[in-house]
């Protein structure tokens, strides 16, 4: 199992994981951690389990989301993530301050982001930022659940400017909000994350900037696969 961890400081456990290391078969293979897709389920299952034993967290009581694309952080209630067909909150951040309380997201090539306390209170958050998410305001949402900085951050693997061609419905937008350097015919979405992660009060940012577009060995694609394509994603946890 090949993962990412960034160093978030005591007492967190962060890891951004990729497609090596699991259970699953054929354009999934091998650490799907994403269900809804046409990979086996036990296979998924198995996947969810081997990353969250090797990050010392508890499956059962780890929690997910349904993500929707949007700028909702909800508290982890902790009703497992190794259970199919378990309802999931409608939501793309999640966040806590119960030690062992594990967080999961998913990612395909938007961005899985972790985002800690560093005022010496435990807290921690992770989020799916996609492009809509970040305009949405998902990063400012995540920093307000946490009571706002100082935070440390981190930025997983996701799709890169040298892959993500965007319409001008999308680069407009960013444009707007960013300046031209982060969009144009392309989308710099984790350029435009880390300017929204500072601006939230993370103090440190720490970024992959690794494409998984580009990376066909480590990670799925979304758009690569053309859908037909597994999910990588964040695990956290306090310690």
């Amino acid at each position: 199992m090949k993962l990412f961890e960034p160093d978030l400081g005591a007492p967190y456990r962060v890891a951004f994981s990729t497609r090596l290391g699991g259970a699953s078969e054929g354009p999934y293979a091998s650490l799907n951690l994403g269900i809804l897709t046409d990979d086996d389920p036990e296979s998924v299952v198995a996947n969810r389990r081997r990353l969250a034993a090797e990050l010392n967290v508890d499956a059962e009581t780890a929690t997910m989301a349904w993500q929707v694309h949007g700028s909702d952080v909800v508290r982890a209630d902790g009703r497992g993530i190794a259970r199919p067909g378990t309802a999931l909150e409608r939501c793309d951040g999640l966040w806590t301050d119960e030690p062992g309380r594990g967080l999961m997201l998913l990612a395909a090539d938007c961005l899985p982001v972790a985002l800690a306390r560093a005022n010496g209170t435990p807290g921690l958050a992770v989020l799916h930022v996609g492009w809509r998410g970040l305009l949405a305001g998902i990063v400012a949402a995540g920093a307000r659940a946490l009571g706002g900085g100082p935070l440390r951050a981190a930025i997983g693997p996701g799709i890169g400017p040298c892959c993500y061609e965007v319409g001008d419905d999308v680069a407009a937008p960013f444009r707007e909000r960013f300046g031209g350097g982060v969009a144009g015919r392309h989308l710099d979405l984790a350029g435009a994350a880390e300017r929204e992660l500072r601006a939230a009060g993370a103090e440190a940012v720490e970024r992959v900037d690794l494409c998984t577009s580009c990376e066909e060995e480590l990670f799925f694609s979304h758009r690569r696969d053309r859908g037909v394509t597994g999910r990588q994603g964040v695990l956290a946890a306090l310690r």
